[in-house]
């Protein structure tokens, strides 16, 4: 027999490594995230309306003034009656329009939140097809990993990225091989190879 302890043992223990809670953290986390999106655009939208109804409240409280003003004018004082009505209606304006390009910019942004939000719900949980993939060789590299590990041979990467290097553990001799791994031979080799070590 290859291996010490009985296959469904080990079967057994490979499923058991099998960790899902992370993933079951990161759809919380990406549920909060939503949720946490949506009472944001909420607020921003209610602030923006509440100060462009305060704003058009004071334009009106100040059109009503100035009509009074014009109404019951001091001739005598009408030359400058009028250059404060102007700087008054110069003011205005300027808060109107900045209020307007205010208005403007947090309506784009909210239409960006809104396409963001769909692009986040067509997605799904698990992101779109290019982030699935990517997560799927990671777990696939992940379980290979484990695999290995669960069998006393330990997979080095090189700067690159790329496994170069197996250190082999022989528990019941006490023996350590290191093995450069070079893409010239073939996997059936260095499997041959892995497996001899591990038996000699």
């Amino acid at each position: 027999m290859l291996l010490d302890e009985d296959p469904a043992t080990l079967i057994h223990h490979t499923v058991g490594n099998f960790n899902i809670h992370p993933d079951k953290q990161a759809v919380t986390r990406i549920n909060d995230s939503l949720s946490t999106l949506q009472q944001s655009r909420e607020l921003r939208s209610r602030e923006a309306e509440s100060a462009l109804r305060k704003l058009s409240r004071n334009l009106n409280s100040l059109n009503a003034q100035h009509e009074e003003a014009v109404t019951a004018h001091d001739s005598g004082r009408h030359a400058q009656g009028i250059v404060e009505l102007d700087t008054k209606k110069f003011r205005i304006a300027k808060a109107a329009s900045e209020l307007e390009i205010e208005s403007e910019r947090l309506e784009s942004e909210l239409e960006m939140l809104k396409e963001r939000l769909a692009d986040l719900e067509a997605q799904g949980l698990e992101g779109d097809e290019g982030t699935r993939r990517e997560r799927e060789a990671d777990d696939a590299t992940i379980l290979r990993l484990k695999i290995f590990r669960s069998l006393g041979i330990d997979i080095e990467p090189d700067e690159a990225g790329n496994f170069t290097k197996a250190v082999i553990r022989n528990s019941r001799k006490g023996d350590v091989h290191v093995v450069n791994v070079d893409s010239k031979f073939s996997r059936f080799f260095y499997a041959n190879y892995f497996w001899s070590t591990m038996q000699g």
